[in-house]
């Protein structure tokens, strides 16, 4: 130190007991009334904690036909992208003529019914609308048992296959030697105007996993004739959402809004109903050369949960800007369904990175979440370049905040998968 300037005495520590008897009892005072409020505090804390993590399981019930009806993939007669009547290009898949089927095909589909009596079909809700040809989206929660009380409406036989839940074999609804004898086969192969009950639990590792976020996507299908039933139309979307994370409908609390969307190159000449396609929609059935390479090319159709150039609704696919949108994706078909949508506009966020693109491969699902931000009409699409000259192709919304109407997302009364029926 510098001579002009002493060192400063070293400082001492200073006892609670050297404190002026004022502060001491201030400073009692204060830490009774701490310690009085610890046991609330830790109750409040235990409370809370029990109140999220408490969830009493139910048993969801399903009532679901398989039926068949006609499907037009491109009902408006136009392509959506253009604005425009189709050229050349999307008239190889759309045009009926003498020796084509055109845009319309008989198929097979999963529909829900309000009860077992499957009398009276379940009114898809308007944020449902954009499910197209998807079956009815299932709902649990982990902790859940699920019951899908299946009625055959076809001329064949069919089968619910659940992927991700646990089932034994009387439930697995799939046809192969697996050892079992007849009392567990009533599953695989439900004859015509038959009903049969599946039952499924949801455990833990039928839910999100770590890198997940609160609910994850599950597709079922029927495995009776595997290819055939695909291609038929046969396939569906299942969701199940972390216990303490679900509305009462099962629907993830943390998601304003849900789509559920399938790239397919839906291949009709391998579906069961190829001839009697030919034979109803043909303009001229004897001329049709099924095995002709152009007649094959234009039964492949490129479509995005059953509609191809732009043909899904452009009001099915509408949000507004700030909303906590989650995307469920999932693909079948064969090698050439190897699809990479991509998002215009936005990003989302999909296995643990950002994104405007994934990859799906037949059978594989994708869980994408998106806060849109960008106000808009934009492109939907598969990436892939024959498949966007083939249709692969349809157009989203986002609204600013305060544009008037659709409000059909998640907690308000008219949201996907708003099905509330237990047993």
């Amino acid at each position: 130190m510098d001579g002009n300037f002493p060192a400063p005495a070293p400082r001492q520590a200073r006892s609670l007991l050297t404190l002026p008897r004022v502060v001491l009892l201030t400073l009692v005072v204060a830490l009774i009334a701490a310690l009085s409020f610890l046991p609330g505090l830790i109750g409040s804390a235990s409370d809370t904690f029990a109140a999220k993590g408490k969830y009493v399981p139910q048993v969801r019930t399903y009532y679901i036909g398989a039926d068949e009806t006609d499907w037009n993939y491109a009902p408006t007669g136009s392509n959506q992208l253009t604005g425009e009547p189709f050229d050349e290009t999307a008239a190889v898949f759309t045009r009926q003529g003498p020796d084509r089927i055109g845009s319309t095909y008989i198929k097979s589909l999963y529909r829900e019914y309000t009860d077992s009596s499957f009398r009276t079909l379940k009114p898809r809700s308007a944020a449902d609308e954009h499910l197209g040809m998807l079956g009815p989206v299932i709902r649990a929660v982990v902790g859940d048992t699920i019951k899908v009380v299946f009625k055959n409406n076809l001329d064949r036989p069919a089968a619910v296959h659940v992927h991700g839940v646990f089932y034994d074999k009387a439930n697995e609804g799939a046809p192969y030697n697996d050892g079992t004898g007849p009392a567990q086969k009533g599953d695989d192969a439900v004859p015509p105007g038959s009903v049969y009950t599946y039952s499924y639990q949801v455990p833990e590792r039928a839910g999100p996993g770590p890198m997940d976020g609160s609910s994850v996507m599950w597709m079922y299908h029927s495995h009776t004739d595997e290819v055939g039933d695909d291609y038929a139309g046969l396939v569906g979307p299942m969701v199940i959402t972390k216990a303490g994370s679900a509305r009462a409908d099962g629907t993830p609390d943390d998601v304003d809004r849900e789509f559920f969307v399938q790239f397919k190159v839906s291949n009709e000449n391998a579906s069961p109903y190829l001839q009697r396609n030919i034979q109803r929609f043909a303009g001229n059935p004897g001329s049709v050369n099924p095995g002709d390479e152009e007649f094959i090319e234009s039964n492949l159709m490129h479509s995005v949960n059953g509609y191809v150039y732009g043909n899904l609704p452009l009001d099915a696919l509408t949000m507004k800007k700030g909303e906590r949108v989650r995307w469920y994706l999932m693909g079948m078909g064969t090698e050439v369904d190897l699809h990479t949508p991509h998002w215009h506009g936005n990003t989302v966020t999909a296995l643990g990175m950002r994104t405007d693109v994934v990859s799906l491969l037949p059978a594989t699902m994708v869980t994408a979440d998106m806060v849109p931000d960008d106000p808009g009409t934009w492109l939907f699409h598969c990436h892939v370049n024959d498949h966007i000259t083939a249709g692969m192709l349809v157009r989203y919304r986002v609204l600013d905040p305060g544009s008037p109407g659709n409000g059909n997302g998640n907690g308000n009364g008219n949201g996907s998968g708003s099905h509330t029926g237990h047993s």
